[in-house]
């Protein structure tokens, strides 16, 4: 059973905890990158952080489509595009641009997420390194990520709806899809088209709950308008047109940039997400039935949540487990079947199962929880631990990687799950006296 403290805890309003910029000010929603526990490794910092909160600004900052210009030369191209104004340029010859003007629109506010530090980007991301140990500065040889990649439109007015579309308005307040890019003019008229590497979209069935199935992954267009996916992450011939689908964000919709998988959790969903402090009494309850190594008969703890989130030096308390049964430990040094990879293949001493033996850490990012149960089983192969039901719903969602696959991952460590166990039941042995 739950303390009532924690139960006093588990439904109360994450706002204490994301600090608002001004009085009860409307929350759209939060956006939340995958593969980090709570913050980046080297903390977040300004606009470069694990998660970003979409707040109703004080004056809408929303644009769109006005005017459309057809050009002939490069040098009108030019002058249209320095008018101030924000603006789309479709490419399709050097002597044949289309360039829509946008203008202020006063009933929404628009965020705009990328890997360019410029001033219009709000929420700057970077390429998510698998097992998350790897610092901030980790080297990533060439991005996939744009510098420009979305932008998410949210009405000022209830029901605050949220809209994503792919790319990104530039310091000139344009985007440019060049004669590369794939571009075409819809039946109505307008002008469309897609960017590089594509901003895919899965909105699951159901929302976000433990009852909820992975839906089917989409891109999104320029204009928002919803496309089954290219054969190729970069190919230049479009997918083909889902009129049914829409690009309005639902509680636990995912974004894949191409190097990152953003997490859309909406005001609503996340006043039902666990508090910090709800997390950290279950980690007090776990620590105060006083687990032991049924080998060493030494009392295990879990790390306090900040540690956890730095995945910073073990513990000695630290519980380690046998992934392929479950049984949870102390650290010992037996029982290796291979020298080389010397916690691939350990043997457990209570059941004689093979298989590999990790560290266990708390998972600390709420908004990855579909739920309020207690931290009873751990992702496979990374030794992350949270609820049963969240763990079930993580191991169902396939996650873009490369180019053209998909496979489940840790949503605290984007460490791929094993493809035969996504995850273990813990099992812990409680104190002898």
């Amino acid at each position: 059973m739950l303390h009532s403290e924690a139960r006093s805890l588990m439904f109360s309003s994450s706002q204490e905890e994301h600090c608002a910029p001004s009085k009860d000010p409307v929350k759209y929603g939060e956006l939340v990158v995958l593969g980090y526990n709570g913050s980046l490794p080297n903390g977040d910092r300004g606009r470069r952080k694990s998660r970003f909160a979409l707040y109703r600004r004080t004056k809408a900052n929303g644009v769109k489509p006005s005017t459309v210009h057809i050009l002939n030369t490069p040098q009108a191209s030019k002058a249209v595009n320095c008018k101030g104004q924000h603006s789309i340029s479709y490419t399709l010859s050097r002597n044949h641009t289309v360039v829509v003007e946008y203008c202020h629109d006063k009933d929404t506010d628009m965020f705009q997420i990328g890997r360019s530090t410029e001033s219009p980007i709000d929420f700057v991301v970077t390429d998510t390194v698998a097992g998350g140990q790897e610092g901030e500065e980790t080297p990533i040889t060439q991005s996939t990520i744009s510098r420009f990649a979305c932008r998410v439109v949210c009405e000022r007015n209830p029901p605050f709806t949220a809209r994503i579309y792919a790319a990104g308005f530039d310091s000139s307040k344009n985007i440019f899809l060049g004669e590369k890019a794939a571009k075409w003019k819809n039946p109505d008229g307008h002008m469309d088209g897609l960017t590089t590497n594509g901003v895919l979209v899965m909105h699951p069935k159901g929302g976000f709950t433990e009852e909820s199935k992975p839906g089917v992954w989409r891109e999104i267009s320029v204009c928002g308008d919803v496309y089954t996916l290219r054969e190729t992450r970069s190919a230049q011939i479009p997918g083909k047109l889902v009129e049914h689908e829409s690009n309005i964000l639902q509680d636990g919709s995912l974004v894949d940039l191409c190097g990152a998988t953003l997490l859309w959790r909406t005001a609503e969903g996340l006043f039902h997400t666990p508090t910090q402090k709800h997390l950290e009494a279950l980690r007090q309850e776990i620590n105060a039935a006083r687990p032991q190594c049924p080998v060493g008969l030494n009392t295990l703890a879990f790390p306090s949540m900040q540690r956890s989130r730095a995945l910073s030096s073990l513990e000695d308390k630290q519980p380690w487990v046998y992934l392929a049964c479950g049984h949870v430990h102390g650290y010992h040094n037996w029982g290796h079947r291979s020298e080389q990879e010397p916690n691939t293949q350990r043997e457990c001493p209570m059941c004689r199962v093979v298989g590999p033996y990790v560290p266990l850490w708390l998972g600390c990012e709420p908004a990855f929880y579909v739920d309020t149960g207690a931290p009873t089983h751990a992702f496979v192969p990374c030794g992350h631990v949270c609820s049963e039901k969240s763990v079930k719903y993580w191991a169902e969602i396939p996650l873009p990687h490369g180019t053209h696959a998909f496979h489940a991952a840790c949503p605290f460590c984007a460490t791929q799950l094993s493809l035969t166990q996504g995850f273990s039941k813990l099992i812990f042995q409680g104190p002898v006296d």
